[in-house]
């Protein structure tokens, strides 16, 4: 991942209605939501959140998929994956254990925690 392109996914995410919209994605992995129901969830109209995801959908963050009369919308968590491995590469100066606080934050992700 290029510096350009890491700049451009946090200017998409600097913003409070795109932020808000790609972490509900990330709850609703992998199968996703209607642009309708994030929408409703956020409490935008839907002609704003359509403009908010086509920015976080150009930056790389969101993907989306028709299915029937329907776009479903999905985190893409490679994306998220490739930033977070740009921020953390150098990781300090060649002592990762360092760094073990913020891996260890990162493995407390799990399915049954609400």
């Amino acid at each position: 991942m290029e510096t350009n392109s890491v700049i451009t996914s946090f200017a998409a995410l600097s913003q409070e209605t795109r932020l808000e919209a790609y972490r509900l994605l990330v709850r609703h992995e992998p199968d996703g939501l209607p642009a309708g129901e994030i929408a409703r969830q956020l409490g935008v109209p839907h002609n704003t959140l359509s403009a908010h995801l086509s920015v976080l959908a150009r930056a790389g963050w969101v993907i989306s998929q028709r299915q029937s009369r329907s776009i479903i919308y999905r985190a893409d968590l490679s994306h998220m994956r490739e930033t977070i491995q740009f921020l953390v590469r150098d990781c300090c100066a060649g002592h990762p254990e360092v760094c073990e606080p913020f891996l260890t934050a990162l493995g407390e992700c799990s399915d049954d925690k609400e």
